[in-house]
């Protein structure tokens, strides 16, 4: 008997030798990220920029047979994008089985004894990311060391993981913004700006928007990334790493603040909070303080990495980790405050913050240290219950489903016959980006005696998706919180309200019986509707002026060399009616046919020149200020810009003050502080060639360009620079108003239209306006003169201010959150043109192009743009 144990004993030891010894081959065989870069992640003022992590994640992928890497797009600028799948070789030889496992349950499309046997079967799906927002460097770093880790450790725990789990990992989000800030912080390394941003945005349309992105897909970058999450691998759990945390904190996780979006599945908020727990639990376990938990952001906005996940019955994980620079830090232990996040103790009293971290030196690696032991933590959850992880996502599933019959709401119908049928469109691609099940009507059908249609869309609320469908398709009602009786509003996380069809300005009938109708799935994103050029046009081609594409078709024929007018009036053209301010355009036919197609436009022919008055257009020319305070309103006009083909230039500080504005036909200022246009950056935050704003001379050289027939257009905070620097005739109603009487954080707001005035052609004449704590303006029966001056003049005669938006008189929220609304705004303007010498200021008191969203105001844009360009 000893002999045989002995012996025995002697295998077991030799056969762990052998496991030993082949593990630390793989080891020796994976380079490490050091190996690459020559410094280790989070190593103080080291950073690797964009080509030395392809280059790891490429070595990577080539020696180990655990990590698989693959493409799975492009960036705005063209740089790649990778997704690794990091699981044990067995796995990821068959990763279209548990990919095809995660769609049947997420879907909810198997009963529930497959649903069982399926979730015994699979693996667990987490997606994982970092480098979202750019200016948040850690995440980006350590995601090299997270894949290599998991990789290559022989720890039980991993072993665990690996073999339960398949990790989607996406090392940068965002790889253009990660080369801006990488080169930004080498560049003033030793500098007083070693610490400071980027005087540009780190994505180039959208900056930090880039999480504000994803219902809407309009970027490459997020599409790219929501085709695997909600179109393909639909993982249990979505984990972004973010930065930076409460100061005088570590790292802020789950569970997340009051209020709770109530569409959201209940069992997706426990399930965030039990991520929450393991990760405190094994903060605290590894000695690492300063884990903070309900700290501000909440679980009510859709639109976020982190919260679109929600909808989808997945659980949705942000985690905040503070020191978001290589350059380390120091917080002297003496001044710890007394309270951290807004009220927090520091003494350990408090629940959500048990372990205070009281101090000392902060360093780079620290934030790669706590993002290494969330994810741990997350991965290891996921591993220990991926059973349940499968299964719960089924059951609310199935659910969403059920609900569809039993909640009242059957369908949502989307005719076919709309004011804009190419935003009608575009909503439907946002819906199937986002994962909904859309069907399409094969033949005409009718439904509560309304008759649709082919090709009208019916969108069924039983699917697995349900909440995210009525999310987008319904009224928000926020509820009102205030931070104490008594005391201010209590902020949301970002909106308030967002329904798309009333941002987009389309017409959707919701049915609440169940009906028959001859449908079929969408597969795919749909085009347009068939486009087409009618009849002969000797005299030209009509385009109505009622939907957006009309414009970018416009542009390009305008481009290409032909010509292009507006007409004044309505006006017939055979059978079809135009209305005031429809397109008559002229060019190459072939471009026609083209665009036609491009856009689902008809193009009518004309034989005769209309009986109306034609107000001839140019191609125009629109300058765009670019101020050196990053700006995301900047970007997300110069978007919209691009997408409809207008020329434009980029106007800095410098080219306002020198620049021949002349040549522009419209100049348009993005929303924008007054003081920070004026102003811009101190010579104590930024390197001098990227300090100062406009300045006086800028604001003299705006002036003599309105006065000389220029146009001027403004969005939102950028109105109360022109009306200070002009001294026109206006104010802000809202101006100093108390949050406790006024507020209206992100809503949408009744808004009035004239439509008889040509810079509102095309609008319908109530929309929906983006109100972010925006303004309304008064007109001043005072005289004013000089820029910023003011002189009295009693029985002054009424200034020359045209009306073109009001705040409705009652009912003025659609969507959202709003106090004090009609006694601060109702039945004021919200969007006027003043004249100014011989050229306009056109003034929006909103953002009428906010984060690319609001489609049924973009045509007030376009009509001021195409005013300046009238000939």
């Amino acid at each position: 008997m000893t002999f045989r144990t002995t012996n025995l004993k002697s295998v077991l030891f030799a056969a762990a030798l052998t496991l030993a010894s082949s593990s630390f081959s793989v080891a020796q065989q994976v380079p490490s990220p050091k190996d690459v870069y020559g410094f280790r992640v989070g190593d103080d003022y080291k950073l690797a920029d964009y080509a030395q992590i392809e280059d790891y994640l490429t070595k990577l992928d080539q020696a180990s047979d655990r990590v698989k890497k693959i493409e799975i797009g492009e960036t705005v600028l063209g740089r790649k994008m990778y997704l690794l799948f990091i699981s044990t070789e067995a796995n990821l030889a068959q990763l279209d089985k548990w990919k095809n496992i995660s769609t049947k349950l997420a879907r909810a499309t198997v009963d529930d004894a497959e649903a069982v046997q399926l979730s015994q079967e699979g693996k667990a799906i987490v997606w994982i990311d970092g480098g979202m927002h750019s200016t948040e460097l850690a995440h980006g770093q350590m995601t090299s060391e997270l894949a290599y880790t998991l990789a290559t450790s022989e720890t039980a725990e991993m072993q665990k993981i690996r073999e339960n789990v398949i990790t989607l990992l996406m090392p940068v989000m965002n790889p253009d913004g990660l080369d801006i800030v990488v080169d930004w912080y080498r560049k003033n390394m030793g500098t007083p700006y070693e610490t400071s941003r980027p005087p540009i945005l780190y994505h180039y349309y959208m900056g930090h928007d880039n999480n504000r992105d994803w219902f809407m897909n309009n970027m490459p970058e997020t599409y790219n990334v929501t085709k695997i999450l909600y179109n393909e691998w639909y993982p249990q759990i979505v984990y972004n790493h973010h930065q930076s945390s409460p100061a005088w904190t570590k790292i802020s996780i789950p569970p997340y603040a009051d209020p709770v979006n109530p569409k959201i599945h209940p069992a997706v908020t426990a399930g965030v909070s039990e991520v929450g727990s393991a990760m405190s639990k094994r903060f605290s376990l590894e000695n690492m303080p300063g884990a903070i938990a309900d700290n501000f952001y909440t679980m009510f906005w859709n639109g976020g990495g982190r919260t679109v996940p929600y909808y989808h019955n997945m659980i949705g994980i942000l985690t905040e980790t503070g020191h978001t620079t290589p350059t380390p830090r120091f917080y002297d232990p003496e001044k710890l405050p007394k309270t951290v996040a807004g009220g927090t103790p520091t003494d350990g009293t408090d629940i959500m913050y048990p372990d205070p971290w009281k101090g000392g030196e902060s360093h780079f690696r620290d934030a790669v240290d706590y993002m290494l032991t969330a994810t741990w933590a997350t991965l290891d959850l996921a591993a220990d219950r991926k059973e349940n992880y499968l299964y719960n996502i089924y059951k609310m599933g199935k659910s969403a489903i059920d609900k569809g019959t039993t909640e009242g709401l059957y369908a949502y119908i989307i005719d076919k016959n709309q004011w804009d049928a190419f935003e009608s469109v575009n909503l439907i691609n946002v819906l199937l980006r986002g994962g909904v099940e859309v069907e399409q009507a094969t033949k005409d059908f009718t439904v509560n005696d309304k008759k649709y249609e082919k090709g009208s869309f019916v969108i069924y609320t039983g699917q697995a998706f349900r909440p995210y469908l009525m999310d987008l398709m319904e009224k928000q009602n926020y509820p009102t919180r205030f931070q104490y009786p008594g005391g201010p509003p209590d902020t949301p996380y970002d909106l308030a309200g967002w329904t798309l069809p009333l941002q987009m300005g389309i017409e959707v009938d919701r049915v609440a019986e169940p009906f028959k109708a001859p449908t079929e799935k969408v597969s795919g994103l749909v085009g347009y509707y068939e486009g087409s050029v009618n009849r002969s046009g000797s005299f030209g081609y009509a385009l109505n002026v009622n939907t957006n594409a009309s414009v970018a078709a416009t542009n390009k024929i305008l481009k290409a060399g032909g010509t292009a007018y507006k007409a004044m009036t309505g006006f017939k053209a055979g059978k079809v009616d135009f209305p005031a301010g429809s397109f008559v355009v002229s060019g190459d036919k072939a471009l026609m046919e083209s665009l036609a197609n491009e856009y689902g436009l008809e193009f009518t022919g004309l034989m005769a020149k209309p009986e109306v008055q034609l107000t001839k257009i140019h191609l125009p020319k629109v300058g765009l200020y670019k101020s050196w305070v990053a700006n995301m309103d900047e970007g997300w006009t110069r978007f919209v810009m691009d997408e409809y083909a207008f020329d434009m230039d980029t106007l800095h500080d410098a080219d306002i003050k020198t620049k021949d504005l002349s040549k522009y036909d419209a100049i348009i200022i993005p929303s924008q502080r007054p003081k920070s246009i004026l102003h811009g950056h101190s010579v104590l935050d930024m390197p001098e060639k990227f300090t100062g704003g406009i300045g006086l001379d800028g604001s003299m050289a705006l002036s003599t360009y309105v006065k000389n027939g220029g146009t001027l257009i403004t969005f939102d905070e950028a109105s109360d620079f022109v009306i200070e620097q002009f001294g026109l005739p206006l104010r802000d109603a809202v101006e100093g108003a108390d949050s406790k009487n006024f507020f209206i954080p992100g809503s949408l707001i009744r808004t009035g239209i004239d439509t008889k005035n040509p810079l509102a052609f095309g609008m319908k004449d109530t929309v929906a306006v983006s109100f972010n704590r925006s303004r309304a303006f008064v007109i001043d029966k005072q005289s004013k003169t000089g820029e910023g001056g003011k002189e009295d003049i009693k029985d002054a005669p009424a200034p020359d201010v045209k009306v073109i938006a009001t705040y409705a008189a009652k009912n003025l929220l659609m969507s959202g959150w709003a106090m004090g609304e009609e006694r601060y705004i109702a039945k004021k303007p919200a969007m006027v043109e003043a004249k100014y010498g011989k050229g306009s200021c056109i003034l929006f008191a909103f953002r009428p192009q906010f984060r690319g969203q609001p489609r049924g105001t973009y045509k007030l844009i376009f009509n001021a743009i195409y005013q300046g360009a009238s000939e």
